[in-house]
């Protein structure tokens, strides 16, 4: 079998990296981003990745930036047939994927050419694809622009969350990434390049201020931004002065359009099933909620102990940036 050189860092990457050594392939090194520090105290935190290759006895390196001569002589030490990509999170250069002689491959959780970038998964929800997918491609210096080895669609549902569309293409990635690799060494697979131009804007970067809703938009982007930004960052707004996380969300009346955009984000009704806001088109119903510092519940419940005293979800919080 080749000898691996697996690269990434979250859990969409620990997955892949468990299907590789359940499989048998020899993983000679593992290479994934330096240990980030959390909570209060900021003691540094493994990567998903990292506590896989740990549990199997795996060598660990951790470069700053892989570009970096050593980070490069580093990896060419480790000696890999091929190296696997998936949500690494740096840049990969030109002298690493020259490296192994099958090539660089990369694992992505959409159909390319579409939604090359960061946030793949998060933009098919905010967009309202019913359709994605995992594509494996050669690497090359451009950003998920290499050519197309595989790809396999997945279904997005209704109802679908990042999270839970996360682990969908996930696991279909690792069964690809294992039925890819026999006919790469094999010889046996075609190499088709992408068009120059992607399909859809890039996927960028998902910050922490993508999650705060703007209620002038049609309440179904609304909804789909509910979905897209769960588990992180989640959306959020503001009610009595309070930040307010909206879970799970639901389209009402989407004819509906109120004759003042001064009118949109006000509570006109609440009840067992939830909040109903009005939104530039529409009113969204939100059914779950987290009130800052509390714990997240069905809004039925959250209403039986707190009374709202402003209907406006339109005013900021200090230090809360759209």
């Amino acid at each position: 079998m080749m000898k691996i050189v697996f690269m990434g860092t979250p859990d969409f990457a620990s997955g892949m990296l468990k299907a590789l050594l359940l499989a048998g392939y020899p993983v000679v090194g593992v290479v994934t981003q330096p240990d980030k520090p959390k909570g209060r105290k900021k003691e540094p935190v493994y990567s998903p990745v990292k506590e896989e290759a740990i549990s199997h006895c795996i060598t660990v390196y951790q470069p700053k930036r892989v570009k970096d001569p050593e980070a490069i002589e580093a990896i060419r030490a480790m000696e890999p047939d091929i190296i696997i990509v998936a949500a690494f999170g740096q840049i990969i250069p030109k002298e690493i994927l020259d490296m192994p002689r099958y090539g660089c491959i990369n694992v992505h959780a959409s159909l390319l050419p579409a939604y090359r970038g960061a946030s793949p998964i998060q933009h098919a929800i905010l967009d309202g694809l019913t359709t994605t997918g995992v594509t494996i491609m050669r690497m090359n210096e451009g950003l998920d622009t290499g050519d197309i080895i595989k790809e396999t669609e997945v279904p997005v549902d209704k109802k679908e969350t990042c999270g839970s569309l996360f682990d969908k293409l996930a696991g279909e990635g690792a069964k690809l990434l294992l039925a890819t690799l026999p006919e790469i060494e094999a010889g046996n697979v075609t190499y088709t390049p992408q068009p120059a131009e992607s399909t859809t804007p890039y996927a960028s970067m998902i910050k922490k201020s993508d999650g705060k809703i703007d209620w002038t938009r049609p309440a179904i982007e609304i909804e789909r931004q509910v979905r897209g930004m769960n588990p992180w960052p989640s959306a959020f707004t503001v009610l009595d002065g309070k930040l307010l996380k909206i879970w799970e969300a639901h389209v009402e009346r989407e004819e509906y359009t109120p004759g003042d955009p001064a009118e949109t984000g006000r509570i006109v009704r609440q009840d067992g099933r939830g909040l109903y806001v009005t939104c530039g088109r529409g009113i969204l119903v939100a059914e779950e909620v987290q009130m800052a510092g509390k714990k997240r519940m069905k809004t039925g419940d959250f209403l039986r102990g707190y009374v709202i005293r402003d209907n406006d979800l339109t005013r900021d919080l200090p230090g809360v940036r759209g």
